[in-house]
């Protein structure tokens, strides 16, 4: 029979694949223990059993096919057999969201992620409606989004930081893009005419005082900017500003 008859062998890892982030370094060859919530995740509800592929990320050498080894209840193994891809380079690019409401902060946390945001500082304005996060569930809505969007790398989550300590200890190296509602400079102009490390701050349901306004113009680093002749809530803002700045000067170029 000739070689042209032979049937294709699939794609391997095929597209449906699970993927996961695990908090161990991977290596070529060294079996990974999956337990708990994901163990449960790739058994009941991925089904996979042993000899199917599942895609490891681990936030330090990028991602690999990996291939089932054990398949238990309670924990799987899996072996690195391919380095498909090496950590993705991720901009410079902080975003600084106002705290809003819980299942709209979820948003922000989600599509930052799909975004390719590479730092997010979650802040506390005197409008702010949520006064706390609750950081495990928030890392592990960013996670999941990472997931999702085949990202290598999961963005940083920073502790909640109240606006004054924010301005206080700002680096002086990194512009801060100011979603200011009362107007500012075209958001796509500004991005255009400041490289560099840059952030973003959005405000909250209520939008910033006059107050806060005033102290965060008289930043040295602050570019107030307008993103638009419409009034947009916070975790729009968040989301088109961050969009906005993927393809001005970021990864989208």
């Amino acid at each position: 029979m000739s070689a042209h008859h032979h049937p294709m062998t699939p794609a391997w890892p095929p597209r449906s694949a699970p993927r996961l982030f695990v908090h161990v370094p991977l290596t070529d060859g060294v079996p990974v223990l999956i337990e708990g919530a994901q163990a449960h995740y790739l058994v009941r509800v991925m089904r996979i059993a042993v000899g199917d592929a599942v895609i490891l990320c681990d936030d330090l050498t990028g991602e690999w096919a990996c291939r089932v080894s054990e398949a238990g209840k309670r924990e799987v193994v899996v072996v690195p057999e391919l380095h498909s891809r090496m950590r993705e380079a991720v901009p410079d690019f902080l975003l600084v969201p106002a705290l809003l409401k819980k299942d709209r902060f979820d948003l922000v946390l989600e599509k930052a992620t799909e975004l390719g945001v590479g730092r997010i500082q979650p802040v506390i304005t005197r409008r702010c409606v949520a006064d706390k996060l609750n950081g495990e569930r928030a890392r592990t809505i960013v996670v999941e989004a990472a997931e999702q969007c085949a990202r290598t790398a999961l963005p940083e989550l920073d502790l909640v930081v109240k606006l004054d300590v924010l301005l206080r200890d700002w680096n002086p190296h990194r512009t801060l893009f100011f979603a200011d509602e009362t107007g500012g400079e075209p958001a796509m102009a500004a991005f255009a005419a400041h490289s560099g490390p840059a952030a973003l701050l959005t405000g909250p349901e209520g939008g910033f005082d006059e107050a806060e306004r005033a102290a965060i113009r008289a930043l040295p680093q602050a570019v107030p900017i307008s993103l638009g002749p419409r009034v947009l809530r916070g975790e729009t803002a968040a989301i088109a500003g961050t969009a906005l700045w993927m393809a001005a000067a970021g990864d989208w170029k």
